[in-house]
């Protein structure tokens, strides 16, 4: 069974890029292939030009990415989860910290920054895994459900941040199957079914593809065509 079969689409500078599909369609396998988890069986993955298969190292270097395990070292503060992974991309200290600093303000940290994040909220581990992911000051941003279990209040923090890093010019990719972010927040959406790609588009041109003046009543038109066409 193929978790994904001949998706193609292209994510650009400047653009918030959402990938959507229903639970099973491929859009964390896709994710994982581009951050280089993943080798796909055929095609190139392409980052900045570069082939993510033939120099994976050298594509890491030009990506942030959030992955759906969000996975921080509970015994470490905020601050030293987010040194350390500066350190492992090779930046010297006075970097890390410049840049460090520069995050948790930008994600309101400051009272969690020095505290240990083990029993952090969700909200607090996004945060901190978002920091983390971004120290290295990457071009391109990978997120996976950035916003999922976040309250109301963490939800509309987290979409000002992608819009920050659209703002700054960085190629900003996440995965989401809530509409109504899909639509404050995308100036494109891939849409995904059953592996492939079936609609790649903005979200007016979705609406006007399926029809439909609503972005969730496109997404399920857009998604019953295609099962459709595969049964």
């Amino acid at each position: 069974m193929k978790a994904v079969d001949g998706v193609s689409f292209t994510a650009r500078d400047g653009e918030i890029t959402g990938l959507l599909g229903p639970n099973g369609a491929g859009k964390t396998t896709t994710l994982r292939m581009l951050y280089t988890l993943m080798k796909p069986d055929s095609g190139q993955v392409l980052v900045d030009g570069i082939d993510a298969a033939a120099d994976p190292a050298a594509v890491r270097r030009r990506l942030g990415v959030l992955p759906d395990a969000r996975g921080l070292y509970k015994r470490l503060t905020s601050r030293e989860n987010i040194d350390y992974f500066g350190r492992l991309h090779g930046m010297d200290d006075a970097a890390i910290a410049r840049r460090r600093e520069e995050l948790i303000a930008a994600l309101g940290m400051d009272e969690i920054a020095d505290r240990r994040t083990e029993g952090f909220s969700q909200g607090q581990r996004v945060k901190t895994a978002i920091a983390r992911a971004l120290i290295h000051d990457p071009k391109n941003c990978i997120l996976d459900e950035p916003t999922n279990g976040l309250d109301v209040m963490a939800t509309r923090a987290m979409r000002d941040f992608l819009r920050h890093l659209r703002d700054e010019g960085r190629c900003v990719l996440f995965s989401s199957h809530i509409m109504q972010e899909v639509g404050a927040l995308c100036d494109r959406i891939v849409v995904i079914a059953r592996g492939r790609v079936v609609a790649d588009a903005s979200p007016d041109a979705l609406r006007a593809q399926a029809g439909t003046s609503n972005l969730e009543d496109a997404f399920v038109k857009v998604i019953g065509s295609a099962e459709g066409l595969a049964a």
